[in-house]
């Protein structure tokens, strides 16, 4: 699956509802119609379009907007980039500081994350099982099947360890400010006093 198609199943699934659990559902079933080779290709160009993604200025955005970032919350927010679709992706990708621009992060500003609800939090980690979920479905076999398959068809694991670009702290607002300066204003530092 070339990213154009990758692209285009994004966004009609995007198109056909704002709800992520809806989308899931929509994408699995849209995905269930293929071949087990096509479920592999999908996932194959889900791991490629998220790989520029993986930076230090887009994790400074997620840390700053979240209050906080892991591991993995930083690899769901990069799922959740996808699911806005190629566009506003491709923005957040050049410059991390255009998702201030994002409708569902304009709605965060000013709310701690405690009270986000669940539906608000940046991170739409099931898309990365969405694939899985329709090979087992379409071909009766095992997740650990899909893997083993998906890993010969890409010639290993590809995924990369370090985020590209100088790390830095999203926290010290000096530097936030420089590199994220609206999601900055957006999402000032809490004081502790």
């Amino acid at each position: 699956m070339d990213d154009e198609t990758f692209w285009d199943v994004i966004e009609d699934c995007r198109r056909a509802t704002p709800d992520p659990d809806e989308r899931l559902e929509w994408l699995c079933e849209r995905l269930r119609a293929r071949s087990g080779n096509e479920l592999l290709r999908f996932q194959e160009g889900l791991d490629r379009v998220l790989a520029p993604t993986l930076t230090w200025d887009l994790w400074g955005a997620a840390d700053r907007i979240m209050g906080w970032c892991s591991d993995d919350t930083f690899f769901y927010f990069r799922l959740w980039l996808v699911g806005l679709g190629r566009d506003a992706f491709d923005r957040a990708v050049r410059d991390p500081d255009s998702l201030a621009d994002v409708p569902g992060v304009r709605r965060l500003a000013g709310r701690p994350p405690q009270d986000w609800e669940d539906e608000e939090v940046l991170e739409w980690e099931e898309l990365d099982y969405v694939a899985v979920r329709a090979w087992e479905h379409v071909t009766g076999r095992t997740e650990d099947d899909f893997y083993d398959a998906l890993e010969n068809l890409v010639g290993g694991d590809a995924d990369l360890t370090d985020p590209a670009g100088e790390r830095w702290d999203a926290r010290d607002d000096e530097q936030s400010h420089r590199r994220l300066p609206r999601l900055s204003v957006l999402f000032p530092l809490i004081q502790v006093s």
